[in-house]
Formats: C-alpha cells, structure tokens, sequence
C-alpha cells in the first residue's frame, strides 16, 4: 500500500487515529466472534450440519448481526483511512457489497436451519 497513490484529504493526524480505532474495534468483533462460534463455527458448522447447542447471543453478537463480517469490513475501513487510500476504500465498499450480498442467503438459511434444530429436539 506504500507505493498506491494517497488521497490528501484523508492524509491528516485525525484520520490516521480514527483508521486506527476502527481497526482496532473491527478487529476486536472478529476475533471475540471466532472465540464465541469456534474454528467449527466458524469456517465449517452451518453448511455441514455441525451445530452448536444454541444459536449464539453473547458478545459480539449481541451488540450486532454478523459482527465477523462487519468486523472484517471496518479492518478494511481502518487499513485504508491508514494510508489515506481511496483504493483502500473503494475495496472496502466492494467487500462490504459482498459481505451483504452472502447475508441476504446466510441469515435465512441460519434462522432455518436452527429453527429446524429445534422442531427436532421438542418432537423427542
């Protein structure tokens, strides 16, 4: 990113400190997401039938839906008010679109598949 051309009105003091806290905060809901759902949760447990006993509620989640992904987004976000690019931050707009997009299909499919869950546990 040293060598990408660098947007002047993001190249200030007060910016740089304001990439940092949300790099900080977005990756604080990534990390505190992995240590709540698990390496399983994480990468493998919804799509292959590996559920937790519940759904997850406790932080990060209880401040926010999807906090890995939108977590994700503000690394991008705090990376790229670092280094006051303007490619860091159309990137970060094209992750978020994408983030949002695999939402639309992921949450549904989440709510289903434990609500399923527990139509199953209740019928035994």
């Amino acid at each position: 990113m040293k060598t990408q051309p660098k947007l002047d009105i993001l190249d200030c003091i007060t910016v740089y400190y304001m990439g940092l806290i949300i790099l900080v905060a977005g990756t604080v809901f990534v990390v505190c997401s992995f240590y709540a759902l698990g390496f399983v949760g994480t990468f493998l447990g919804d799509y292959f039938g590996i559920l937790m006993d519940t759904k997850v509620t406790g932080f990060p989640f209880n401040v926010m839906d999807n906090p890995m992904y939108w977590g994700s987004t503000a690394n991008h976000f705090g990376w790229a008010l670092l280094n006051a690019s303007p490619v860091g931050l159309i990137l970060t707009a094209v992750v978020a679109l994408t983030y949002k997009v695999a939402i639309m299909f992921e949450g549904p499919f989440t709510e289903e598949i434990y609500q399923e869950k527990e139509k199953l546990e209740k019928n035994k």
